[in-house]
């Protein structure tokens, strides 16, 4: 039973897990680092989910860490939460299947870095990000700054952090932290359309493809191509791969067991 989060079945092989403080704009506590940290690590260990979306309950996505909380922390304190924090971030990014954003409201902070670290992003046309650290003496230590700038490039990532100015929906969708914005009553709804669509390829090929595009990224071609074909030649050797070609010969939906 978890406090600060919610994990749902929305559809077969799709997992809705939801930052569930409303109250206080979905801060992040303690308490909810170490949930989240807790509920990748057992989502990553099931072979029947196929794709994750991320959200928040009530009007916000997650504002950021509980500032109340760590009001009047010692260094230490703050560094050993810190640790969970990290731990959890870990987690999400190495969830070996797809995690879309839906991101609802504000994405502050911390917020907006567990945006950054989904695979892709989904807003409501209402929602507004920001990485306002340097406000408060600080800087972005979950991925922030590197994530950001793999999304947006050096020059925008520079601009956004140094500024510590929150951008609109629309003015994410520009700079390429999302990928579609939809109004705010129709962005679960969208969102779930492409993550139910995603669970019905086939499991081993949406592992292996978000795989090679993480792992593959930024190293040079030659070995990026190295790992695509390690996981090309794998997957052709799979029963998925003949019930694919089979199904689309007999004309018929695949039915993919993941092996």
């Amino acid at each position: 039973m978890t406090e600060t989060i919610k994990v749902e079945e929305a559809a077969p092989g799709v997992v809705v897990l939801a930052f569930n403080r409303p109250e206080v704009a979905n801060a992040l506590s303690t308490k909810m680092g170490e949930e989240l940290r807790d509920a990748w690590r057992d989502l990553a260990g099931r072979a029947d989910v196929r794709c994750v979306v991320l959200t928040g309950e009530g009007k916000h996505f997650q504002a950021g860490a509980d500032l109340k909380e760590r009001n009047g922390m010692t260094d230490e304190a703050w560094a050993a939460q810190h640790v969970i924090f990290e731990d959890m971030v870990s987690a999400q990014l190495n969830l070996p299947v797809p995690v879309i954003a839906a991101v609802n409201g504000a994405a502050m902070g911390g917020g907006c870095e567990m945006t950054l670290a989904c695979d892709f992003a989904y807003a409501a046309d209402t929602a507004r990000f920001g990485l306002p650290e340097v406000s408060l003496g600080i800087m972005p230590g979950l991925g922030g700054t590197q994530l950001l700038a793999r999304s947006v490039g050096e020059r925008r990532a520079i601009e956004i952090l140094v500024s510590g100015r929150p951008l609109t929906a629309q003015e994410a969708l520009e700079a390429g932290i999302v990928n579609r914005v939809v109004p705010a009553d129709q962005l679960l709804a969208a969102t779930l359309e492409t993550a139910e669509r995603i669970a019905s390829n086939a499991p081993l090929s949406v592992r292996a493809l978000k795989k090679v595009v993480r792992k593959g990224y930024g190293q040079p071609l030659e070995a990026s191509m190295e790992l695509e074909l390690g996981e090309y030649y794998r997957l052709f050797k799979t029963a998925d791969r003949r019930e694919g070609v089979a199904s689309f010969n007999e004309k018929r939906k695949p039915a993919f067991r993941g092996q």
